[in-house]
């Protein structure tokens, strides 16, 4: 194994990935599997840097004393080409103490609008605005529609490209070199970004190796836990319910039923309809391909569903049978979980996921070990992450609507379960019919494809969210026209909140310069995005998931207030977004430094305004 050349502590300079630039920066640590340095700007920024792109500081120093003890020669052998044969000598002084000084200023505008006095090396200055990475306060918010705004944004750049030229480090022998070389290959040369290598996971999240495996065996038995309640006359906390005898929780017809189910999904999502879009990059640089087909696979299952209900198919089959289609679910989900980790160990370095890669195998198994798990081109964790369990969790709802008019004889659905199937339709198609914008979340960037999204997507999104249906199956509730449409106008003030400030997030990442976005500031970032701190971004930092926890109040407001079980879906929403905004927080702060504090200063509600 190779020794390391610079220490922890210890200040360098480093490389700015994908510029020329070099910056001061401190080593943190070392990824002795990677073999990459973990450095820290002084904008707070911290990165992964191989060792070719971290130099010491004496190593511009001495280039630095050469370039000057070489250029009195430089300057007396320019002014002796350069005089005119009838200019004055003392004139020719003046003009050169002038040009001095004129240089002087030069320099000093180079190094004031520059962070931590950048170093170039290389041929040509980076493009970036180094003035964004420093933090300065006249450059706090900026909107990329404004023509005065782009001409100060551009007059620095091509201000220090103009000095740079003059004031070269490089040697004239490696001016000659490059001249040659461009003489005969004719092309400009080009430099070409640092890959980015997924290092070790030494954060461990969900209380590290004992939280994740005691959550491995808690998920599934929370889900039975609360499918028992639901069974009971008396689903009271204090209810214990019994357990069933474990040969009545399992039926091979049921999960048979299940792959079926699956496998319809798989085949709608391989179809070749709908746009292919490109996602993020990943650490390498390279985008993968989406099929957005999502929507489309939707109405091929209604009309699936609707072809055997016409040919009278007793869909409260779901009903019945509900404690055994979990158990499936969750036998499958692990099995599928198992088959992800096998292969991850053969995966390369740089597809593994930034959140998985900690070495334990325990935490690995639950987090998801690699991040875009494909064979061929079918993305499995894209797969599941909205078609089996989503449109699965409306199959569902439709079957305890159809069990309740069954059981009770009734003509149409109760008020209740009209309400809570609407919402949730709702819900429902808007996540498919914007399918697209679940490629910058951060299941699909961050997490890897385990245990935890596995189970998440397969059993607990279509078994527990559809826990108020199921509720109102046997614990019917009556409410009166005026509560559901309070309950109604509760639910559109939450998804409007919910769907616009999302959209206005994947519009403005899309396409920032958009003039339809002209009226919304942002904070710079070193990474080149911008932090949005006007619009419903500058009201909460997370307006989506208040929208969102606006929302599941009102899916369970139906189910009257004789019982809390109903209530856990929201209790649990909560728990999970402000887990989620912690996460959020830490990852932000790390990838956007100083930026992420001012954003922080600007806008201080997390998910609650006024209250959190």
């Amino acid at each position: 194994m190779p020794s390391r050349k610079f220490a922890d502590g210890e200040v360098v300079m480093g490389r700015w990935p994908g510029s020329v630039l070099y910056y001061e920066v401190q080593v943190t640590s070392y990824d002795d599997v990677a073999h990459l340095y973990i450095v820290k700007y002084k904008d707070g920024t911290e990165l992964a840097l191989k060792e070719s792109d971290i130099r010491s500081q004496s190593f511009f120093k001495h280039r630095k004393s050469q370039s000057s003890s070489s250029s009195p020669s430089r300057r007396s052998s320019s002014r002796s080409r350069s005089r005119s044969p009838g200019r004055p000598a003392k004139g020719k002084r003046r003009s050169a103490s002038q040009s001095r000084e004129h240089k002087d200023d030069k320099k000093k505008t180079v190094q004031e609008t520059s962070l931590a006095l950048p170093v170039l090396v290389l041929f040509k200055p980076s493009e970036n605005n180094t003035k964004r990475y420093n933090g300065e306060p006249e450059s706090t918010e900026k909107n990329d529609t404004s023509c005065i705004i782009l001409e100060q944004k551009l007059k620095p750049d091509l201000e220090i490209k103009r000095v740079l030229e003059q004031y070269s480090l490089r040697s004239r022998k490696d001016d000659k070199k490059k001249e040659e070389i461009c003489s005969e290959k004719k092309t400009s040369v080009t430099v070409k970004p640092v890959e980015k290598l997924p290092t070790k996971t030494k954060e461990l999240e969900f209380g590290g190796r004992i939280g994740t495996f005691m959550m491995i065996f808690l998920l599934p038995a929370t889900v039975i836990y609360l499918l028992l309640m639901c069974k009971q006359e008396d689903p009271s906390l204090l209810n214990i319910p019994p357990l069933p005898p474990l040969e009545s929780l399992w039926e091979g017809r049921v999960f048979g039923v299940f792959l079926l189910w699956f496998f319809l999904q798989a085949m709608f999502y391989l179809l070749p309809i709908g746009k292919v879009v490109e996602g993020l990059p990943l650490s390498n640089g390279r985008k993968l391909q989406y099929r957005i087909n999502g929507f489309y696979a939707f109405i091929l299952t209604t009309a699936a569903i609707g072809v055997l209900l016409y040919f009278q198919l007793e869909l409260h089959y779901l009903y019945d049978h509900f404690m055994q289609f979990a158990v499936s679910a969750t036998a499958f989900s692990l099995a599928l979980s198992i088959y992800l980790y096998i292969r991850s160990l053969k995966a390369p370095e740089e597809e593994l996921a930034p959140g998985g890669n900690s070495g334990y195998f325990i935490y690995d198994f639950f987090t998801g070990h690699e991040l875009n798990p494909r064979i061929g081109s079918f993305d499995l964790k894209y797969f599941c992450e909205l078609r089996p369990g989503l449109i699965g969790w409306v199959v569902i709802n439709l079957a305890m609507l159809l069990a309740e008019m069954k059981i009770h004889n009734l003509s149409v659905p109760s008020l209740s379960m009209i309400l809570v199937n609407s919402f949730q339709l709702l819900y429902v198609v808007d996540a498919l019919w914007n399918e697209e914008a679940i490629l910058t979340t951060m299941d699909i960037t961050h997490d890897g494809f385990g245990f935890m999204l596995a189970f998440g997507d397969l059993v607990w999104v279509p078994f527990v969210y559809s826990l108020q249906a199921f509720y109102l199956v046997g614990h019917p509730t009556t409410i009166t026209w005026p509560v559901a449409a309070a309950i109604t106008v509760l639910n559109c003030i939450g998804y409007y909140i919910f769907r616009s400030a999302n959209s206005q997030k994947n519009n403005f990442r899309r396409n920032p310069a958009d003039p339809k976005l002209a009226d919304l500031k942002f904070i710079p970032t070193a990474t080149g995005k911008g932090l949005l701190v006007t619009g419903w971004w500058g009201f909460v930092r997370h307006p989506n998931y208040l929208g969102d926890i606006i929302m599941a109040l009102a899916w369970s407001l139906p189910c009257g207030f004789n019982h809390i079980l109903p209530y856990f879906y929201v209790i649990y929403f909560i728990c999970l977004l402000v887990h989620r905004e912690a996460r959020d927080e830490h990852h932000c702060k790390q990838k956007y430094g100083l930026a992420w504090e001012r954003y922080c200063q600007r806008v201080p509600y997390r998910i609650f305004p006024y209250i959190y």
